[in-house]
């Protein structure tokens, strides 16, 4: 059965087993689970050192509620107009081992014109960067990997892929893989300037309106908010995490924990970092 190699460079996140079960373990240093049963979750994907606090930490909550048959990961960095992208390989490598992976159901999605296969030469960090987490949480899991678009086709996505789910009893959790706003000189993208008051203006406004209607699971107005304010790369996988979750009765998320890239490491350039359950 086919496997999908790594592809992200070493800053993205550990090469061996040992190094990711040290920062994981840097990671969660201090942090209690929420309780609860948790369903699905908002993690960013901005590599390690930068979002791998956020992105450990919803993985470790949920995990500790629920361990599902499939965990699904809704990536990024689609545009509104391109199809959904699946990954049909048999499995994933990572520092853990192979990650095991659903092709059957991943090719459904294709045969039923809800995505298209996934080449073997496209690598994008949205995915490949939670996949060590879910190896490390959810050991016992397979994998389902799909790219979620910036439009409404997002929640048609998130709902089909559930209810596909139901219709062969497998329970699932469900990841939507997203950064906030990208900010600064290297974004094109500086309204507020440079300094603590365009800092303050990301947190406090822009990113705060996003994390807002995630919160209320209001998927349309988080695409729309997205496309005005430019306060995420990947709203679709939170469009179709949402949609997902909807399907078990869940009605309302919990914001984790919030900071940005500055906070890591200041500079003229940074990103948001929401984390968020369901």
């Amino acid at each position: 059965m086919s496997v999908r190699r790594r592809t992200l460079q070493r800053g993205w996140y550990p090469v061996t087993a040992d190094d990711c079960s040290t920062e994981i373990r840097r990671f969660l240093k201090g942090f209690t689970p929420p309780g609860g049963q948790w369903r699905g979750g908002i993690a960013p994907h901005a590599g390690w050192y930068f979002s791998g606090r956020a992105a450990a930490r919803v993985m470790c909550a949920i995990a500790e509620s629920f361990q599902p048959d499939r965990v699904v990961v809704y990536g990024g960095h689609l545009q509104a107009g391109n199809r959904p992208v699946v990954y049909t390989e048999g499995s994933w490598e990572t520092p853990f081992g192979l990650l095991p992976m659903d092709p059957s159901l991943a090719g459904e999605l294709v045969e039923a014109g809800e995505a298209v296969a996934a080449r073997s030469s496209f690598s994008d960090n949205t995915v490949e960067v939670q996949l060590p987490f879910v190896r490390n949480f959810f050991p016992q899991s397979s994998l389902i990997a799909v790219h979620a678009p910036a439009s409404s086709q997002a929640v048609r996505l998130g709902t089909e892929v559930s209810d596909l789910l139901a219709r062969k009893g497998l329970s699932a959790v469900f990841i939507g893989s997203a950064d906030l706003t990208h900010y600064g000189p290297n974004y094109g993208f500086s309204p507020k300037g440079v300094g603590e008051a365009a800092v303050q203006w990301v947190k406090e406004e822009n990113d705060r309106s996003l994390i807002e209607k995630a919160l209320a699971m209001d998927a349309e107005g988080l695409l729309k908010d997205a496309e005005e304010k430019q306060n995420t790369c990947s709203p679709g996988p939170i469009a179709s995490v949402m949609a997902s979750v909807a399907r078990h009765c869940v009605s309302s998320g919990k914001l984790l924990d919030y900071y940005t890239s500055y906070d890591v490491m200041p500079d003229l350039s940074f990103v948001g970092y929401a984390a968020i359950l369901y």
